[in-house]
């Protein structure tokens, strides 16, 4: 009997070092952020912004969740709550999140401000809408701090009217303030970003032809920039992640530094269950030793970008010239060990 039981129990011990994808049922546009011993998890819910907080990501079923902001019932921030991200930045809590009045020319970014050092304790002060320069439409705001700068970089228009998201760069005075010009530094130029043509229902119907969203900033180890976006409309199957990159000593604000990849470096090209993997982040793991790229994906072919898109994780490389290596998204259901 006590050899079965210590069989038992170096088997739940096994199985616990282990996971497979997907992390949760449903959950577009991942975030997490390891940080004191803990990994905080959010995701696009649409309708509020909630915290997950567990020792382990790969136990994201039984975390504790914990919803952090509501919003009004009507205005300009209370429709499609998209793309919620999660920062720790000059000793405060930030979230930046997507929203519009229920017209999608209307959206823009907003932030949220909390001083407690655990983000699902404390109070979450909205500090109203971060203003990008000229003020377009802007969706997937994420910042970043390089050399003592911070920068801001989302995905908008550059007019009024639809019909391209392209990806942009700004500087910030401080986590919630935008400052100086804007400048683009990727739109989408390549046959791999410009699958899908769709137009929205509504009163405000807007082609939406040519798409680059989701931008993640990830230094190399030799202090390379890069910035990996998701290219392609995510309703199709073609969706997947491109890469920008400037040198470590570059101006970040000028054009001229950026230089784009001129194939995806992520994409789920006829992967068993795995379609349309994109709109990623990235984490390190809790000895900070191993990165990991964090995103979500389809398990079937033409699920679009409704409800079915679940979060994955896996681990990825630099390679000697600080490009990351990806590879190919996995087949749903591999084991894979848990982030150490």
């Amino acid at each position: 009997m006590k050899k079965i039981a210590l069989l038992l129990l170096l088997a739940t011990s096994l199985h616990a070092q282990t996971f497979r994808n997907p992390l949760l049922p449903a959950g577009a546009d991942p975030w997490s952020i390891y940080h004191d011993g803990y990994y905080y998890y959010m995701h696009t819910t649409g309708k509020d912004l909630n915290i997950w907080k567990t020792k382990d990501l790969s136990q994201l079923p039984s975390a504790e969740k914990v919803t952090v902001w509501t919003p009004p019932a009507t205005g300009m921030y209370s429709k499609s709550i998209w793309a919620p991200e999660l920062h720790f930045l000059r000793g405060k809590w930030y979230i930046y999140f997507a929203a519009d009045n229920g017209q999608n020319r209307n959206h823009r970014l907003y932030v949220l401000e909390n001083d407690s050092p655990d983000p699902t304790e404390g109070t979450w002060t909205f500090k109203g809408k971060l203003e990008t320069p000229q003020d377009k439409w802007a969706i997937d705001g994420s910042v970043f701090e390089h050399k003592g700068q911070l920068y801001l970089t989302w995905s908008g228009w550059e007019g009024e009217e639809n019909g391209r998201q392209d990806i942009y760069l700004c500087k910030m005075s401080n986590p919630w303030t935008c400052t100086g010009n804007r400048i683009r530094i990727s739109d989408p130029k390549f046959a791999w970003e410009q699958h899908g043509l769709l137009t929205h229902p509504g009163p405000d119907d807007q082609p939406i032809v040519l798409v680059n969203e989701g931008p993640q900033y990830l230094q190399s180890p030799n202090g390379r920039v890069n910035i990996i976006f998701s290219a392609s409309g995510c309703w199709t199957d073609y969706y997947a992640l491109g890469m920008v990159y400037a040198d470590a000593n570059a101006d970040l604000m000028s054009p001229k530094s950026w230089q784009k990849h001129p194939a995806p470096v992520f994409w789920a090209d006829d992967v068993k269950g795995t379609h349309a993997a994109g709109h990623n982040s990235f984490f390190k793991s809790p000895n900070g030793k191993q990165n990991w790229i964090l995103y979500h994906a389809n398990a079937e072919a033409g699920q679009g970008c409704g409800g079915k898109r679940a979060p994955r994780m896996q681990p990825f490389t630099f390679g000697a010239d600080g490009t990351p290596v990806f590879g190919s998204p996995l087949p749903l259901g591999v084991e894979m060990s848990v982030p150490r």
